[in-house]
């Protein structure tokens, strides 16, 4: 059975261009969304932006609803784990100048398309260049401002 993670999709629209954030993972460095363990006294949303808070430094609203999913396998030390992740799209309203993991990874902002051929798992690709154009476009426009 997989195990399950949480996982924000963060975005803003700027004069009606989505952008989504990625940020590189600690060992192999490659662009990936903010994600994470279930977390004790929190909702699966609540768990999701408190990730891209830790991992990209960004503040904002996690829609409850997951807007999908995808599954991946996590390298481990000796092995590797299957895991399943629910993705929750985030509207970005600040990025931060300090953050916990800020000297660990890179975070960088990318249009949809490119943000889906930057990512390495299937199901994740599909899920940005499919669906978060969708969830963006019922939201107004928005700006991040940096903190």
């Amino acid at each position: 059975m997989p195990a399950m993670q949480f996982a924000a999709l963060p975005y803003r629209v700027i004069e009606g261009r989505v952008e989504v954030l990625l940020v590189t993972s600690r060992e192999t460095r490659r662009w990936v969304i903010p994600k994470g363990w279930p977390m004790r006294g929190k909702q699966p949303h609540q768990a999701a932006a408190r990730e891209a808070f830790e991992e990209a430094g960004v503040k904002g609203d996690a829609a409850p609803e997951p807007i999908g999913g995808f599954t991946y396998w996590k390298k481990l030390r000796r092995n590797r784990l299957l895991c399943t992740v629910e993705v929750f799209a985030m509207t970005v309203s600040a990025e931060l100048k300090v953050w916990p993991e800020r000297r660990q990874r890179k975070r960088r902002w990318f249009p949809v398309a490119e943000a889906a051929e930057q990512v390495e798992e299937p199901g994740l690709a599909a899920l940005i260049r499919d669906m978060l154009p969708a969830v963006a476009s019922a939201s107004k426009t928005t700006q991040s401002t940096p903190v």
